[in-house]
C-alpha cells in the first residue's frame, strides 16, 4: 500500500514535469531563461530549478550557462501538443475559418497538431463525413458524433504528439483517397519550404499529401519564417495555408508572392 510519502514523491514529479514544460516554452519564445527567474516565477529554490535545467539538458532539451539556459538546438525544439498553449485564440480563429473547407460529405483527413485539434473540437455533427486521422486526441473528439465514420491510421504512437506514425500509418494512406486534408507544420519558410523537428512525421506528412485531392494547411503566425530539422513539403504542395492576423505584413506579400493562396483571419 502506498504511503503519504510516497503521493507526496508522486506529487513532486509530476509538478516537475509540468516545470519543465513550462521552461521550455519560455525558452522557446525568450531563447535564454534565468535561473532565479524561474526560481521565483515557480516559487521554488534556485536548486530545484538547477535540477530541472540538468535534467532537460541530460535530455537533449536545452544548454545549461551561467545564470541560466539557452536552447540547445533551435531547430529540433518539439514541445508535446499538451504543451502547445499559446496563441489559443489565434488558433480557434483558424479552425473555424477551416470549416469554410469542409465538405458536407465525402472524406477528410485531419493530421495531428494543436491547431488541427481545435478543429475537431469545431467540427459540425450535421455532416455525413468518414474522416481519416494519425491523431488519437482527434480521433476521441470525434468518435462519438453519430454521423461521422472515424478512422485511425494505425502505427508507432508517438508520444510527444500523439500522432500515428511508421510504416502502419504509411501503408494506411497509400490506400486512401480524401477529398481534403487539414494538415500543419512546424515552420514555413519560402527558402525551404515546410519543415518538421521528427523524420518519422515528415514521412507521414509526405504520404498525406498525396491522399487527398486539396491540401489546406493551418499555420499561426508564430511559424511563418522559422525552419526545423526535416522538410515536409514545398510551398507549391499547399493549396491553401490559413493563418491570424498577426502575420507580418513583408511576410504575407513574400508568400502570395511566391504563389501561395493565403488567407488571414
Amino acid at each position: 500500500m502506498a504511503t503519504a510519502s510516497d503521493e507526496d514523491a508522486v506529487a513532486r514529479a509530476a509538478y516537475a514535469v509540468q516545470r519543465h514544460q513550462q521552461i521550455l516554452l519560455k525558452l522557446r519564445a525568450e531563447q535564454r531563461v534565468d535561473t532565479a527567474e524561474l526560481a521565483a516565477a515557480f516559487g521554488v529554490s534556485g536548486e530545484s530549478i538547477r535540477k530541472d535545467l540538468i535534467h532537460l539538458e541530460r535530455h537533449g532539451q536545452l544548454k545549461r550557462v551561467h545564470g541560466g539556459a539557452i536552447p540547445a538546438d533551435t531547430l529540433s525544439f518539439e514541445p508535446a501538443v499538451s504543451a502547445r498553449t499559446e496563441y489559443s485564440t489565434e488558433k480557434g480563429r483558424i479552425a473555424r475559418a477551416a470549416l469554410e473547407y469542409l465538405p458536407h460529405q465525402g472524406s477528410v483527413l485531419i493530421e495531428a497538431g494543436s491547431t488541427t485539434e481545435k478543429l475537431a473540437e469545431t467540427f459540425p455533427g450535421d455532416r455525413e463525413l468518414t474522416v481519416f486521422t494519425n491523431a488519437l486526441p482527434i480521433a476521441l473528439a470525434l468518435v462519438n458524433r453519430p454521423l461521422l465514420t472515424v478512422f485511425t491510421l494505425g502505427g508507432r504512437l508517438r508520444s510527444r504528439t500523439l500522432a500515428e506514425v511508421d510504416e502502419w500509418a504509411l501503408r494506411s494512406l497509400a490506400e486512401m483517397n480524401a477529398d481534403v486534408a487539414f494538415l500543419g507544420t512546424n515552420g514555413i519558410s519560402i527558402e525551404r519550404g515546410l519543415t518538421t523537428p521528427d523524420a518519422a512525421e515528415a514521412h507521414i506528412k509526405r504520404a498525406m499529401l498525396s491522399s487527398a485531392r486539396r491540401r489546406i494547411f493551418l499555420s499561426d503566425h508564430s511559424k511563418i519564417n522559422v525552419v526545423s530539422t526535416v522538410q515536409h513539403a514545398t510551398l507549391s504542395s499547399i493549396d491553401v495555408l490559413i493563418t491570424d492576423t498577426g502575420i507580418a505584413n513583408k511576410d504575407l506579400k513574400a508568400l502570395r508572392a511566391a504563389g501561395v493562396q493565403v488567407e488571414c483571419v
